[in-house]
């Protein structure tokens, strides 16, 4: 058992190798960006400078040939503004408070149950933002991780045998001490 050995992380190495990826993909669009903008300069496009960026890259754009095709002047049917709901602004795991909560002079009311569930939320822990994740690590659904109940196991069998050594050199401190 190599108990001081660092394991490698597979997940991190497919992130790094995903970010590699990434990076070489990045290359090239700007490599085909740079080739699409030298081979557009000669066509005779107005050249129109960003105001956003004055000293940035000069882009060319092509102007639409009637009123239909431009996207400005197209009526759009959709929203422009959402509905934003008190409801889903609020936190989830707020409670709920009625004026039943307040006695007469605006002062929250004890309130043992809320205690008691507080108390019992600080022992049971956080709960899982991905469950999925949880499930898959659990039944050793990613390739190259072990299962769960595997990793379980052999830190279970890793406790048993520290257990057994300690006691063993205990029961050889208390016999040597016992000789003399």
């Amino acid at each position: 058992m190599a108990w001081f050995r660092k394991n490698s992380d597979p997940l991190s190495d497919r992130a790094r190798a995903l970010n590699d990826e990434i990076a070489d993909l990045e290359s090239q669009i700007k490599k085909l960006d740079a080739r699409l903008q030298r081979s557009n300069q000669g066509e005779g496009q107005p050249r129109l400078r960003s105001t956003a960026m004055p000293q940035g890259a000069t882009v060319n754009h092509e102007m639409p040939d009637s009123a239909e095709a431009s996207p400005i002047l197209k009526i759009n049917d959709e929203p422009i503004f959402e509905d934003v709901g008190v409801d889903r602004l609020k936190d989830k795991t707020e409670p709920i408070t009625t004026p039943l909560h307040y006695n007469e002079l605006g002062v929250r009311k004890y309130d043992l149950p809320a205690l008691l569930r507080r108390v019992r939320d600080q022992f049971r822990g956080p709960s899982t933002t991905n469950p999925k994740l949880v499930s898959y690590l659990a039944a050793g659904g990613i390739q190259g991780l072990r299962p769960m109940r595997y990793e379980k196991r052999v830190a279970r069998y890793r406790f048993y045998v520290l257990v057994v050594v300690l006691f063993l050199a205990l029961l050889g401190i208390i016999l040597l001490f016992r000789h003399r």
